[in-house]
């Protein structure tokens, strides 16, 4: 062992998000990275069961519960966790603190400010806060949030983006001076081996994946799907993921009335990669994303995918090479999208390659990993 290498075993890396699935599915590899290079890693996220904590534990990573509410404004809880960050930091330390999701970005940034330690955070995208809106009182938290994250980035080592666009509009609304400070990589990236190449099903089928909001496109894949069913009955219309609360959520009794008239729900998926497997064609309608990580695990399963022409989704899908991109909310180019495919397998398979390709060149996870540790000056 070098002197180089005792001399980071001694520096802690603190990684913060709000919820222990995603923080062990899109952070695990980094995490595993950062022990590879020496680092003490320790995460914090809320609701750590027993499970999440061996499940950190095995990754080699020391675990903190804390307090913090993924979707909602409140004053109260938010200022609580902020005081948690804060103690945590104190004692801990750290040689460098990473946040990523919205509350970590703005309060874990905050607190690690207040206690002077170097940070950095991670825009995997601008979703509700950012998606312009009509009603006063949505647009005055908006612009809130706008301020808190101008602050929280004022003494950021770094920002990452998943997407030019993202930048572009973060510096629009007044959250970004120092435009140094931004930096893009290709998503999360993706574990190319675990999420393996596999053959397409010789069927008509498809799948989309995310949490139940009207801003991912549910409704509208719903709706195309099923008017496509409605020509063809053999044809398949998957939806898998969790109903979620906000003011852009699917209610239950929407979802119940959709598996009633003939789609098939998957509900949460712990593995989506069997669903994957025996599905031909990936669909995400969203009207934003980061990177979205589902398509990145899609293509590198060689799928063909139907994605939107917005930020972060055109990002993943070159059209008519590896998909096809539609308009944003556009209902009808998403089911004659979903139509040029069926019954066309040989363009399936074109596009499925392509998928696997483009995974390969440009979202293998080792790639974009090291793009964030040197961007982050680790």
């Amino acid at each position: 062992m070098t002197y180089d290498d005792m001399v980071k075993m001694q520096k802690i890396i603190l990684i913060n998000g709000s919820h222990p699935d995603y923080l062990l599915k899109l952070r695990g590899d980094l995490i595993r990275k950062l022990i590879a290079m020496g680092y003490s890693v320790h995460v914090s996220t809320p609701n750590i069961d027993d499970s999440v904590r061996e499940s950190i534990a095995t990754l080699g990573a020391v675990a903190h519960e804390v307090s913090v509410s993924r979707r909602k404004l409140n004053p109260f809880s938010d200022l609580n966790y902020l005081l948690e960050m804060w103690q945590l930091i104190r004692r801990l330390k750290p040689y460098f603190v990473i946040n990523y999701t919205i509350k970590p970005n703005i309060w874990a940034s905050f607190a690690a400010r207040l206690a002077k330690a170097r940070y950095g955070f991670m825009v995997t995208g601008l979703g509700y806060a950012f998606i312009p809106s009509d009603d006063r009182l949505r647009s005055a938290l908006q612009k809130a949030v706008h301020k808190l994250y101008r602050f929280a980035s004022a003494g950021a080592y770094a920002v990452l983006f998943q997407n030019p666009d993202d930048v572009e509009d973060f510096r629009q609304a007044g959250c970004l001076q120092d435009r140094s400070k931004a930096k893009i990589t290709n998503g999360s990236g993706v574990d190319i081996d675990h999420f393996y190449d596999c053959a397409l099903p010789q069927d008509d089928s498809y799948l989309l994946i995310s949490r139940l909001l009207i801003t991912k496109g549910v409704r509208e894949y719903v709706e195309a799907g099923l008017k496509l069913k409605a020509e063809a009955p053999d044809v398949k219309i998957r939806l898998a993921g969790f109903l979620d609360s906000g003011p852009d959520a699917i209610s239950e009794a929407e979802l119940d009335s959709w598996i009633a008239r003939g789609v098939e729900y998957l509900g949460k998926l712990d593995d989506i990669r069997p669903a994957m497997e025996a599905t031909a064609v990936y669909v995400l309608p969203s009207y934003r994303e980061g990177t979205p990580r589902t398509v990145l695990e899609a293509m590198s399963m060689g799928r063909p995918i139907i994605s939107t022409d917005a930020p972060g989704c055109r990002e993943t899908v070159v059209h008519q090479q590896n998909g096809i991109l539609i308009p944003v909310a556009d209902e009808e180019a998403l089911y004659l999208s979903m139509k040029q495919l069926r019954g066309n397998p040989e363009l399936k398979e074109v596009y499925g390659r392509r998928s696997r390709s483009i995974a390969l060149e440009k979202y293998a996870v080792e790639r974009v990993n090291q793009a964030t540790t040197e961007y982050f000056g680790l």
